[in-house]
This record gives C-alpha cells, structure tokens and sequence, in this order.
C-alpha cells in the first residue's frame, strides 16, 4: 500500500512539473472577457454604416444626387441651349455643383438621422452602449457623413461632365481636388454635428429649411467670389460661408482663367472651419448624450 501511494503522488508531482513554466511557477490561462481595442470598435461602428449605405444604393443616389442633378441641368443645359447663359459660364458651374453636393450631402447624412435617434428611435443608444468613448461615437458620425458626402462629390463629376459636354478634368489636378473634397465633406458632416444635436425634433423642418438656403445661395457655386465687385454687401456674406471656399478651391484647381480665391487661402479657411465645427458639434454631442 505504501508503494501505491508513493507512485501515486509521483505522478501528480510530474504532472504538476509539467504545467509549470520556465521558471517554476504554474500555467495559467487568461480568464475573463478578451479586451478589445477602442480603434477596432470605432471601425466596426463605421462598417456597419457604411453596409447600411451599400445595401441601399438607390436611395442613397436619389438623395445625394437628385437635386444637384437637376440644377446642373437646368442652369447648365437647359439655359446655355436657349441662349440665356454665356458659353463660358457651364465651366464655371461644373466645379461648384460638386463642391456644394459634398457638402450637403455629408450634413444631410449627419444631422438628420441624429435628429431621429435623439428624439423618436433612440437608437444612439444602443452605440452609446458600446465600449467606446462618447467622443469616438461623435467623431465617427462626423467621418462617417464625410464619406458620403465625398462618394456623392466623386460620382457628380463624370455625370455632370458627360451633361455638360465640358472637357474632362486633367488627372494632374486630382490630389489638389481630393484634398478640397475632403475637407469640404468633413466639414458637412461635422456641421451636420452641430445642427443634429442642437435642432429639436418638432422644428428640424424649419431649421433645414432657413438654414440650408442661405448656405447653398450664398456658397459662390453658380459664380466667383472675386467676380461680385458690383455687390459688396453680398461678396462679404459669400465670403463668410466656409462652402464657397471649397467650389473656389475646385475652381482655382480647374480654370486657371477664371479669377479665384487661391488654393492654400481654400485649404486654410476649409481646415479651421472643420476644427472649430468638430469640436462645437463634439461637445454639443456629448451634453446631448449625457442627458
């Protein structure tokens, strides 16, 4: 019996040696949930939207496109045939009718679904939940508006050249346009921030509807900031809408005889603006939130 229990407890002594690591002390294995990187749960937020948009393509070309579409026409094709436009000014157009569907488009894309999930859905709860910083949620609202605004911008441009007849943009010209498109749709979707949270529910319609107009009238895409010397008061209100300096941007880019704001002055004017709209609509955002 003493020579059974003696090889009993040698085998559990091995087995216990054999779990031990180099230096002696036992294996252990990880217990608990596995922790998971905020930059990873940031990027499965974004997929997500991003599927949502790609499973529902149609409606996301009539929303981006369908306005834009027939203001190019109309002023562009339909005037410049009848004569009631100079030849010259289809050109000019092009650039600013893409300019103004980044930027509406990444606003729509933003504001009015948060508008829905803070009042009726709820539904930005259910990301508030998750195990991501508010701010992250607030960021990924606003980048996530700029990629529609920057895909409708991208799909106008081959559309509106082929109604337009004009010339095809030079591909030398690309990263100087991508770089305006940019920062044009991220500063749609961080404005989209700011009316989203702040705008209630019951008054969104009139809020969209007094705000939206200005912004589009007074964003120099039918005309040149610099060519409104006759209309001081208005050049001034142009000047003080960030969208114009996206469509002088393209235009500066694009038609190096027509007189624009320069490329750098564009850029600069654009980033500020993003900073400044990001960081009121993240704030905003987060109050909304904690609510």
């Amino acid at each position: 019996m003493t020579l059974t229990t003696l090889t009993t407890t040698t085998s559990a002594d091995e087995a216990v040696a054999d779990r031990a690591g180099p230096a002696g002390s036992l294996a252990r294995t990880p217990s608990g949930p596995r922790k998971v990187s905020q930059r990873r749960i940031f990027t499965s937020i974004l997929w997500r939207d991003v599927l949502v948009t790609v499973r529902q393509p149609w409606l996301f070309l009539a929303e981006a496109l369908l306005q834009p579409l027939f203001i190019l026409f109309v002023f562009g094709k339909v005037l410049a045939d009848m004569n009631y436009v100079d030849e010259s000014y289809v050109p000019l157009l092009l650039p600013g009718i893409v300019g103004l569907t980044a930027f509406i488009s990444a606003l729509q894309a933003t504001a009015l679904p948060l508008v829905m999930d803070f009042s009726y859905s709820k539904e930005i709860e259910d990301r508030l939940m998750a195990p991501v910083g508010v701010r992250l949620v607030a960021l990924e609202k606003i980048l996530f508006g700029g990629i529609r605004g920057f895909v409708a911008a991208a799909l106008m441009v081959p559309v509106g050249i082929l109604i337009l007849g004009v010339p095809w943009w030079p591909a030398s010209a690309l990263p100087a346009i991508v770089g305006v498109l940019v920062l044009g749709s991220l500063l749609g979707g961080a404005l989209g921030l700011v009316l989203g949270t702040m705008v209630p529910a019951r008054r969104v319609g009139v809020v969209f509807g007094l705000a939206l107009t200005p912004l589009m009238f007074t964003a120099a895409a039918q005309y040149s900031l610099l060519s409104l010397h006759g209309l001081r008061w208005f050049q001034v209100a142009v000047g003080i809408n960030p969208i114009t300096y996206i469509n002088e941007g393209l235009r500066d880019v694009l038609l190096g005889k027509v007189e624009s704001v320069p490329y750098g002055i564009d850029m600069a004017v654009l980033a500020a603006a993003t900073l400044v709209a990001a960081v009121v609509g993240i704030r905003s955002f987060r109050r909304r939130a904690l609510d």
